[in-house]
């Protein structure tokens, strides 16, 4: 048997399990592109050494590309709450929802961002994972690799910072007692998981 023969068995005989490892992680719709590219990653470096435990070796690689996927949507998230906030122009406003509505948002928009951004970063990551995508308390622990205690001081501090920061610029919305943009942003985005 050849080895790119026994390469491909082996990742046959884990790609179920790898699958279920990855689905904790990701959406649902990327669970395959994770899993094929840790067999990319797994065939690239198995050419170039030894790879002395392969089981290992793969469902290592298949963590890294998840959280490495967790992140890079962490970052579009944020980018595209900044690109928003900063494309709305004045052409663009709805006449049928006023002026001054439109201009409110985009200030919620920008200033959730930016408290956001303020945010430590393994902080803003569990803050995100939560709020945002509606991961549980579980699956952040996992995907972060620390305590379910830790998690939840992280987005504790995440709800207080982001909390204070928006309070100072004034951005409650009237009789909520709650940051607008929080409330508007974290209930229109979930759209992957809840």
């Amino acid at each position: 048997m050849t080895k790119q023969r026994e390469l491909s068995n082996l990742f046959e005989s884990l790609r179920d399990s790898l699958g279920h490892y990855v689905r904790r992680m990701v959406p649902s719709k990327d669970v395959e592109d994770v899993v094929q590219e840790t067999f990319l990653k797994f065939c690239k470096a198995d050419a170039d050494q030894e790879i002395r435990s392969p089981r290992s070796f793969m469902f290592k690689t298949a963590k890294n590309l998840a959280l490495d996927y967790v992140k890079r949507a962490e970052h579009r998230l944020t980018d595209s709450l900044s690109a928003d906030a900063d494309h709305l122009s004045l052409s663009d406003l709805s006449t049928s929802q006023g002026l001054s509505d439109q201009l409110a948002i985009q200030r919620e928009l920008s200033a959730f961002s930016d408290a956001l951004i303020r945010l430590p970063a393994k902080c803003r990551q569990a803050f995100v994972l939560r709020k945002v995508y509606g991961y549980t308390h579980k699956e952040i622990a996992s995907l972060m690799s620390i305590s379910e205690k830790t998690v939840e001081k992280h987005i504790a501090l995440g709800i207080r910072r982001t909390t204070e920061y928006l309070f100072e610029r004034s951005y409650f919305a009237p009789g909520q007692g709650k940051p607008a943009d929080v409330h508007l942003i974290t209930k229109a985005s979930r759209g992957g998981r809840s």
